[in-house]
């Protein structure tokens, strides 16, 4: 096999994931009154503000599609706007203390099937490590 043919399956692999992911975190979403968009926001922005346009890079979504899950969250004061320095008319969006809890509560919710999950299938954490910098170096060259 060569390297475009396992980029293909590796790709396919990844959204077969992301879909099977979904499904178990929308269920898991729905039990603490909540939706797997508005979970998949709050985790983008955790880490550091971004804008709607970073926000929706992240994720893999169109713009307007995540202004209308920021919008929701700001006006259920999950999320703040703060100003950006770097493009006043794009402003940056974090957690509030109530979105971080919300978070929180559901990164708690969700662990221990993940954990279950990950043993079922004998994966460590440095095996996803490893995955996370292949996958990162793909990232990036496909960015450039």
């Amino acid at each position: 096999m060569n390297e475009v043919t396992a980029y293909r399956e590796l790709i396919a692999d990844v959204y077969e994931l992301a879909g099977l992911s979904r499904r178990i975190s929308e269920r898991e979403a729905a039990a603490h009154d909540t939706t797997v968009a508005r979970w998949h926001v709050l985790s983008a922005v955790s880490g550091e503000p971004l804008t709607v346009p970073a926000i929706g890079r992240r994720l893999g979504l169109v713009r307007q599609a995540v202004q209308r899950v920021v919008d929701d969250l700001v006006e259920a004061g999950q999320l703040r706007v703060e100003p950006n320095p770097a493009h006043r008319r794009s402003p940056l969006f974090a957690c509030t203390p109530e979105g971080k809890g919300v978070l929180d509560r559901l990164w708690a919710a969700s662990e221990p099937g993940r954990r279950e999950t990950l043993a079922a299938a004998g994966v460590t954490a440095s095996d996803l490590r490893q995955a996370r910098a292949v996958l990162a170096k793909v990232i990036g060259a496909v960015r450039d």
